[in-house]
């Protein structure tokens, strides 16, 4: 019987560990540019611009590296706009990593649907480690915050992300970042 159990328990991990095994990346990313965010609702591939933002993307390969991403909430989600995660260190929306902030790289590039962003405070230069992805288009961030890269699988993992409620967005009990890391550095 402690056999069967143990048989059991061994094939539960391997299903519940089957959508962070390795998958193909879309076709035309550069896998040292790509992060994967594994959420209980499947893997979102980010492919990153540092074409756009070398210093924002740089920052999140290094956080995603010593694994501050992981385990991390998105801790405020307003459905039809952005959900937003990164605050590794108080998981609340008020944290930020230890390095130092970034000045800002804006460029013209618009927020779409996909897109992914920098969160910052009211200072342009305060963005560190918390960042977010659009739900769909948001003219009115064009061109104020840093656009870090953009979803090019996963979408559909995104949207199932539990809402915040209020004009906030905080959420209650958030849907979390179970693993980031950079695409290179799966094996």
């Amino acid at each position: 019987m402690t056999r069967l159990v143990r048989l059991f328990a061994v094939l539960a991990a391997l299903v519940c560990a089957a959508p962070a095994v390795a998958q193909p990346l879309p076709s035309g990313v550069d896998p040292q540019n790509t992060i994967l965010i594994d959420t209980k609702y499947g893997r979102i591939v980010v492919k990153l611009r540092p074409d756009l933002a070398p210093k924002h993307v740089e920052r999140i390969k290094v956080l995603a590296r010593q694994k501050f991403y992981d385990n991390v909430p998105f801790h405020r989600v307003i459905a039809g706009f952005m959900a937003q995660t990164g605050d590794g260190e108080r998981g609340d929306g008020t944290g930020g990593s230890k390095l130092p902030n970034l000045a800002a790289e804006f460029t013209n590039t618009p927020f779409a649907r996909g897109v992914v962003g920098m969160a910052r405070t009211n200072d342009p230069n305060s963005a560190n480690s918390q960042f977010f992805i659009c739900f769909d288009k948001s003219p009115w961030l064009d061109g104020k915050y840093t656009v870090i890269g953009e979803v090019v699988s996963g979408m559909d993992a995104v949207d199932k992300l539990k809402k915040g409620e209020g004009g906030s967005g905080a959420v209650t009990d958030p849907d979390r970042m179970l693993k980031v890391q950079v695409a290179a550095d799966v094996k």
